[in-house]
Formats: C-alpha cells, structure tokens, sequence
C-alpha cells in the first residue's frame, strides 16, 4: 500500500476505536445521571473499564488466530449489537443484565483497540511510523469529540433513543469498512507459538529500562491534564470558555501537535523525536505554574492551554512511535498490549493522586511537581536508545 492509503485506513480504523472510548467516559456518566442514577453507581461503572486495561490477557488470541480484520469487524457488530440491546432496558434503575450488556460493550472495544493497534504495527514501516502516529492520535480524538461531547449536544435536541440506534448503524457501517482494510501477510509459523516469543521479548533484561521508561515517559502530562479542568472551575471561568478553550480548541491543538510530532519523527527519528518534543511536553506544563503562581491577565490561561495542548499531541506522537517500534509484527497485538496496558498503569494510578497533591500544596505547586514528574522519563533516554530498531537520520533537527 502506498502512504497516502494506508493513513486513510488508519482514520478510518482509529476513528472506530475511539468512539466507544468516547461514549463509556463522556455520554455514560451524564445518560445515567439524567435518568437518576446515583453517584454511587455511576462510580463504580468506572470498574467496566477494565477491559483496556487487562486486554493483554486475551491479546495473544489476536495474535494466535485470523486476520486482524476478522476480530475488528466482529468486535464492532458486537458493539453495535449491544447498542441496541440496551435501548429497551430502564436507564434509571440499572439491572444485571444492563451492567452485563456495558461490559460487554467494553470488552469489545478492547479487544478491537487490540487488532487495530496490531494492523497499525503491521503496516508501518520506518518512513511512515511518525506519520501513521500522528493519524492514529487525530482520528481517535475526532472519534472522541464525536462520541462525547457531540452525542452528548445532540441528546438535548434530538433525544437520547435516536442517538443509540444512529450510533449502532455507525458501528455495523464501520464493520462492513473494516472488512475491506487491506489484509498485511504475517509469518504463520511464528504465530501458532503465541505466548512463548512474548514471554522471551518481555523478560529480557534489555526492557528495564524500556518498561520504566513506559511508566514514567507521559507522567508529567498526564498528571497535569487530571487537574487542569478543576483548575479552570477554582479560578472563575465559565463553563463556555472551558467547552471553547480547554476542551474543543485543546483536541484541535492536539490533533494539530500529534500531525507535527508525527512529521517530525518521520524527519528527524524515533529518539530525537523522544528528545525534542518530551522536552517540549515538560516545558509546556511551566505555563500553568505561572498562571497558578503569578497574577498574570485572565486571558493569560487560554496561552497556557494552548501551548500544553499541541505539545501534549506532539508528546503522544513520538512516543506511540517508540511504542510500535518495540514490537515485532506477529506478535504485535500482545507486545503492544502490553506497553500500553503499562503506560496505563500509571496515568490511572498517579492520577488517582493528583487530587490530594492539589489539596495538600496547592496548584502552583502541584503543577510545578508534574513538571519535575517529566525529568526520569527524559533521562532514561540514553538506556532505552539501544531498544529502538530503526536506524536514525544523521541529521539533527535545524
């Protein structure tokens, strides 16, 4: 395939893996709570989000049987399915087989983020790694917008029964395109012994520092953006500058920083992409210790969430990259479930922390504490360079 047709298989495919994402964490909280759900339930619907965190434990049968296009398209009838089978059901009073009907709504999404970020390794190759990046993390965030603060504008006009059977022929629609993504030949022998290779690639001592760098790599952003929408609510603005700047205008930004970053990588190579824009993503968080710190002009916080809004996509860029490089194609789909399942260990455990880091130093200084977060992952760079598979450009950036 040539670049330009395998990045529109990318959108199409990320664009329906972040959908659901999109609904589970934005629409489900607020349907249920318009229906009189009580906080406490919609609490613990947090725990139907961990399929994406233990997809690894099923991630070896992607690699093990059928096309990565069988488990895509299957995973999105299901979720179409499933859609429409919680359209009967009483939203106000959540039964078993409602709770039943999300998680295996979940699971599927899952379990196709896993075929497709293993077609995604498939098809990228070292002149197109930072470019299929950079789509990747565009198309999921249109999906995300779409999916939630979109479905979520249009249930107050149109209601909410229109809007889930329009979202169930979106997933079947996206089931029949899948299908038709061009199929990647991968190595039969090496895939019949699934788990064995992974185990190999894991346990070598050579991913030390690969694995903490996975862990501490985005720490710094990530415990930032856990507090930044609180920030704005302490500081006075209103909820239309937070949907307009923050929100909206901080996933343009993104998509723009991801589209860049991936450029870059493409340009200059994995590590200096690392280098560079880490660097950048660490930088951006001191806008926010200066608006927390300093008696700066109101507008003076649309500055800051600009400049960690397209540094956070150029961040995320370049580090999918490393990512993807670190795994082989046939096993793609458990190495990268892996990594990720990794990564996402510590935004959500960290982060489970970021409030009482606000409450016991205040935001000036809890923002300037992400930004020392940021300082192991850059450091480890040297460790993790011999772990990167593709040959560097010679040149350096201008």
């Amino acid at each position: 395939m040539n670049q330009r047709k395998v990045l529109a298989w990318i959108a199409v495919l990320y664009f329906a893996e972040g959908l659901p994402f999109g609904i589970a964490y934005d629409v489900w909280p607020v349907f249920f709570r318009v229906h009189g759900v009580s906080l406490a339930e919609i609490g613990l619907m947090s725990l139907l989000s961990l399929p994406w965190t233990w997809k690894m434990l099923w991630a070896p049968l992607v690699d093990r049987w059928g096309h990565r296009q069988h488990w895509i398209t299957v995973a999105l009838f299901t979720l179409g399915a499933t859609t429409l089978a919680i359209v009967p059901l009483d939203p106000s009073r959540p039964s078993w087989l409602m709770w039943g009907l999300l998680l295996l709504f979940t699971t599927a999404s899952a379990t196709q983020d896993i075929a497709i970020d293993a077609y995604a390794v498939d098809v990228s190759t070292p002149d197109t790694v930072g470019s299929i990046n950079g789509m990747r993390v565009s198309a999921a965030r249109v999906a995300l917008l779409a999916g939630g603060g979109g479905f979520i504008f249009l249930a107050g006009t149109l209601g909410w029964t229109p809007l889930w059977f329009a979202l169930a022929g979106t997933f079947v629609g996206l089931a029949a395109v899948a299908w038709l993504s061009p199929r990647v030949a991968l190595e039969e022998t090496a895939r019949r012994h699934a788990i064995r290779p992974v185990l190999r690639w894991a346990l070598r001592w050579q991913m030390l520092p690969v694995v903490a760098f996975v862990l501490l790599y985005k720490l710094g952003d990530s415990t930032l953006g856990r507090m930044v929408k609180p920030f704005w609510v302490d500081r006075g603005y209103t909820l239309e500058e937070i949907g307009a700047i923050s929100v909206s205008l901080g996933v343009v930004l993104t998509i723009l920083g991801a589209l860049v970053g991936g450029w870059f990588t493409n340009r200059y190579g994995i590590f200096r992409a690392l280098l560079w824009l880490g660097l950048a993503q660490m930088v951006s968080n001191l806008g926010y210790v200066a608006v927390a710190a300093l008696e700066l002009p109101r507008q003076s916080i649309y500055v800051a969430s600009v400049v960690e809004s397209f540094t956070q996509g150029l961040g995320t860029a370049a580090f999918l990259s490393f990512l993807m490089n670190l795994c082989d194609r046939e096993h793609a789909a458990s190495q990268y479930a892996i990594l990720s399942a990794l990564f996402a260990l510590t935004r959500d455990v960290v982060g489970a922390f970021s409030g009482l880091g606000v409450e016991a130093w205040g935001y000036a200084a809890y923002f300037a504490v992400t930004t020392a977060l940021a300082v192991p992952g850059l450091a480890l760079l040297p460790l993790v360079r011999p772990s990167i598979r593709v040959a560097e450009p010679a040149e350096g950036p201008r």
